[in-house]
């Protein structure tokens, strides 16, 4: 049985995951990668990092984007959460306070969900190679939709 999820189940499985998958537009062709994230419920915002390149360039000129937050046990029992978005970059101190957030509150996840204490950024997220300064980027969230699965057979 297939259902939509109500609101307070998509908030959860957003608050309570840190990888999802990043989807966006680039010469005309989608592309899928996955992504860690924290959900900023305060400003109602996706926030990540990322080093430049491909992903960040497609962004920027096409700033139009979604991500998939999936919580699956097995093929008749999943959840899932699509956010609708757009891209918006941030710098100066208001990156250094979004990767500051972005930080503590994916540290808060693991120990929480995993018992286990990340002390490091790159503990949990991909690390930026050259000693490059990251791209922080929020998705500013337009609409999210979530669904279900649940097989109650026994």
């Amino acid at each position: 049985m297939f259902k939509n999820l109500e609101d307070k189940e998509i908030e959860y499985i957003l608050e309570n995951n840190y990888i999802g998958q990043l989807g966006y537009i680039f010469n005309n062709l989608p592309f899928v990668v996955p992504i860690t994230y924290f959900f900023d419920a305060e400003s109602n915002a996706i926030i990540c990092y990322s080093g430049d390149g491909h992903k960040m360039n497609a962004m920027r000129k096409n700033p139009k984007v979604s991500l998939l937050v999936s919580n699956i046990e097995n093929v008749t029992h999943w959840k899932s959460v699509l956010v609708h978005g757009v891209f918006e970059q941030h710098f100066g101190s208001d990156a250094k306070a979004y990767l500051h957030k972005f930080s503590l509150g994916i540290k808060d996840i693991i120990l929480e969900k995993e018992q286990s204490k990340a002390s490091f950024i790159s503990d949990f997220s991909s690390k930026i190679y050259k000693d490059d300064v990251p791209a922080v980027f929020i998705i500013k969230i337009e609409e999210i939709t979530g669904k279900k699965r649940l097989d109650f057979r026994t």
